[in-house]
Protein backbone atom coordinates (compact mmCIF):
# COMPACT_ATOMS: atom_id res chain seq x y z
CA UNK A 1 0.00 0.00 0.00
CA UNK A 2 1.67 3.53 -0.87
CA UNK A 3 1.82 6.37 1.42
CA UNK A 4 0.02 9.81 1.24
CA UNK A 5 1.28 11.55 -1.62
CA UNK A 6 2.77 14.61 -1.27
CA UNK A 7 2.89 17.72 -2.99
CA UNK A 8 5.94 19.74 -3.18
CA UNK A 9 4.71 23.20 -2.03
CA UNK A 10 5.57 25.77 -4.11
CA UNK A 11 8.19 28.10 -3.15
CA UNK A 12 7.18 31.52 -1.26
CA UNK A 13 8.40 34.54 -3.37
CA UNK A 14 8.41 37.93 -1.65
CA UNK A 15 7.12 41.07 -3.06
CA UNK A 16 9.75 43.29 -4.02
CA UNK A 17 9.51 47.15 -4.64
CA UNK A 18 12.49 47.12 -6.99
CA UNK A 19 11.79 45.21 -10.36
CA UNK A 20 13.15 41.59 -10.09
CA UNK A 21 14.24 42.21 -14.17
CA UNK A 22 16.77 45.13 -12.50
CA UNK A 23 18.54 42.76 -9.65
CA UNK A 24 18.77 40.26 -11.83
CA UNK A 25 20.70 42.58 -14.24
CA UNK A 26 22.58 43.84 -11.26
CA UNK A 27 23.89 40.55 -10.52
CA UNK A 28 25.49 40.04 -13.99
CA UNK A 29 26.78 43.07 -13.64
CA UNK A 30 27.89 42.69 -10.23
CA UNK A 31 29.47 39.28 -11.40
CA UNK A 32 31.41 41.22 -14.43
CA UNK A 33 32.85 43.67 -11.59
CA UNK A 34 33.78 41.09 -9.51
CA UNK A 35 35.62 39.06 -11.61
CA UNK A 36 38.12 42.11 -11.97
CA UNK A 37 41.35 42.38 -10.38
CA UNK A 38 43.55 44.80 -9.60
CA UNK A 39 45.90 46.37 -12.52
CA UNK A 40 48.66 44.08 -12.83
CA UNK A 41 52.67 45.27 -13.25
CA UNK A 42 52.69 45.20 -17.06
CA UNK A 43 56.54 44.26 -15.91
CA UNK A 44 55.49 40.68 -14.71
CA UNK A 45 53.45 39.76 -17.66
CA UNK A 46 54.91 36.66 -18.66
CA UNK A 47 53.73 37.05 -22.94
CA UNK A 48 53.88 39.46 -25.07
CA UNK A 49 50.91 40.91 -26.24
CA UNK A 50 48.94 39.85 -23.10
CA UNK A 51 48.45 42.89 -22.40
CA UNK A 52 44.84 43.59 -23.92
CA UNK A 53 43.87 39.97 -21.93
CA UNK A 54 44.64 41.53 -18.60
CA UNK A 55 42.71 44.65 -18.94
CA UNK A 56 39.93 42.92 -19.53
CA UNK A 57 40.20 41.86 -15.81
CA UNK A 58 41.65 44.81 -14.56
CA UNK A 59 39.34 47.01 -12.09
CA UNK A 60 40.20 50.61 -13.16
CA UNK A 61 38.75 53.85 -11.66
CA UNK A 62 36.56 54.64 -14.84
CA UNK A 63 35.52 50.97 -15.09
CA UNK A 64 32.19 50.90 -17.75
CA UNK A 65 30.77 48.23 -15.54
CA UNK A 66 31.19 50.10 -12.55
CA UNK A 67 29.23 53.26 -13.98
CA UNK A 68 27.25 50.69 -15.41
CA UNK A 69 25.74 49.56 -11.69
CA UNK A 70 26.00 53.25 -10.06
CA UNK A 71 23.88 54.68 -12.79
CA UNK A 72 21.31 51.95 -12.90
CA UNK A 73 20.97 51.77 -8.74
CA UNK A 74 20.92 55.93 -9.01
CA UNK A 75 18.19 55.49 -11.28
CA UNK A 76 16.54 53.84 -8.39
CA UNK A 77 13.68 55.03 -5.87
CA UNK A 78 15.10 55.47 -2.13
CA UNK A 79 12.83 52.43 -1.26
CA UNK A 80 14.46 49.92 -4.25
CA UNK A 81 17.79 51.19 -3.25
CA UNK A 82 16.94 49.95 0.28
CA UNK A 83 15.66 46.88 -0.57
CA UNK A 84 19.15 46.35 -2.57
CA UNK A 85 21.17 46.66 0.13
CA UNK A 86 18.92 44.12 2.68
CA UNK A 87 18.97 41.41 -0.16
CA UNK A 88 23.02 41.59 0.09
CA UNK A 89 22.55 41.46 3.81
CA UNK A 90 19.84 38.06 3.03
CA UNK A 91 22.66 37.02 0.90
CA UNK A 92 25.27 37.60 3.31
CA UNK A 93 23.11 35.27 6.42
CA UNK A 94 23.06 38.52 8.27
CA UNK A 95 19.00 37.83 7.79
CA UNK A 96 17.12 35.14 6.77
CA UNK A 97 14.32 35.55 4.61
CA UNK A 98 11.66 35.49 7.12
CA UNK A 99 13.53 38.31 8.43
CA UNK A 100 13.08 40.75 5.55
CA UNK A 101 11.01 43.03 7.02
CA UNK A 102 13.58 43.45 9.26
CA UNK A 103 16.47 43.34 7.23
CA UNK A 104 14.62 46.57 5.51
CA UNK A 105 14.15 48.65 8.27
CA UNK A 106 17.76 47.90 9.50
CA UNK A 107 19.22 49.35 5.87
CA UNK A 108 17.07 52.47 6.16
CA UNK A 109 18.07 52.98 9.70
CA UNK A 110 21.70 52.55 8.67
CA UNK A 111 21.82 54.45 5.46
CA UNK A 112 24.83 56.58 5.30
CA UNK A 113 25.66 57.43 2.01
CA UNK A 114 25.57 56.52 -1.79
CA UNK A 115 24.18 53.12 -2.41
CA UNK A 116 26.11 52.25 -5.22
CA UNK A 117 29.15 53.11 -3.20
CA UNK A 118 28.16 50.88 -0.66
CA UNK A 119 27.41 47.96 -2.55
CA UNK A 120 30.50 48.23 -4.91
CA UNK A 121 32.60 48.06 -2.71
CA UNK A 122 31.22 44.40 -0.93
CA UNK A 123 33.47 41.47 -1.80
CA UNK A 124 31.60 38.99 -3.97
CA UNK A 125 28.61 41.41 -4.59
CA UNK A 126 27.00 39.53 -7.22
CA UNK A 127 27.10 36.27 -5.14
CA UNK A 128 25.28 38.49 -2.33
CA UNK A 129 22.73 39.38 -4.57
CA UNK A 130 21.97 36.46 -6.04
CA UNK A 131 21.68 34.70 -2.55
CA UNK A 132 19.61 37.06 -1.20
CA UNK A 133 17.12 36.98 -4.37
CA UNK A 134 16.97 33.32 -4.28
CA UNK A 135 16.23 33.21 -0.81
CA UNK A 136 13.18 35.41 -1.25
CA UNK A 137 11.85 33.00 -3.82
CA UNK A 138 13.33 34.55 -6.91
CA UNK A 139 15.76 33.15 -9.72
CA UNK A 140 17.90 35.16 -12.11
CA UNK A 141 16.81 32.19 -14.80
CA UNK A 142 13.28 33.51 -14.99
CA UNK A 143 14.80 36.92 -15.98
CA UNK A 144 17.48 36.41 -18.62
CA UNK A 145 15.45 37.29 -21.20
CA UNK A 146 15.42 41.12 -19.54
CA UNK A 147 19.04 40.60 -19.19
Amino acid sequence: MAGPKTVDAEPVVIPLEVEPATVAYLITKARAFDAKVAPADRDTVSQPGEDEDHDALEDHGDDPVAAEITETIADLNDDEQVELVALTWVGRGDFSAEEWRDAVEAAVERKTGPTADYLLGMPLLGDLLEEGFVALGYSCEDYESAI
